[in-house]
């Protein structure tokens, strides 16, 4: 899934999550040095969150993804309590969308920095989204 379309996914998805208070573009936000992510507001405070992606391997921009799917990707719950990139993962993995195959939460990583949030989103056409805390 490309940049674009992931970031539309995503708000959309954290609109409708218990909890999520506010979410807009980066752009909405004033935010202007990234071209693609998103800020949500929960009873936690605030999240921006950067959006980058990689085409799968010999794919172009200039041509449409193709299309894949399989069995939904493992996550774990969202909660109050989890790291901001593990609450955002239990976000996106409730969605069980059959797009994705994978999500790894950075500061779930066994050499995990302290302070360091993101995920990696691999999907089954072989594209990767990365969402990185700024």
């Amino acid at each position: 899934m490309r940049p674009e379309q992931f970031q539309t996914t995503v708000i959309d998805l954290c609109k409708n999550f218990p909890g999520v208070q506010h979410v807009q573009t980066l752009e909405e936000a004033g935010e202007t040095r990234y071209p693609y992510g998103f800020v949500v507001a929960t009873e936690r405070g605030e999240a921006r969150w950067q959006l980058a992606g990689q085409l799968a391997d010999g794919e172009q921009h200039d041509t449409p993804a193709a299309p894949a799917e399989g069995a939904p990707a493992a996550y774990t719950a969202a909660d109050k309590t989890t790291a901001p990139d593990g609450w955002l993962a239990g976000v996106i993995g409730a969605s069980r969308s059959p797009l994705i195959e994978t999500i790894s939460v950075w500061s779930a990583r066994e050499d995990a920095q302290p302070g360091h949030y993101g995920m990696t989103v691999r999907f089954y056409n072989g594209q990767r989204a990365f969402l990185r805390k700024i």
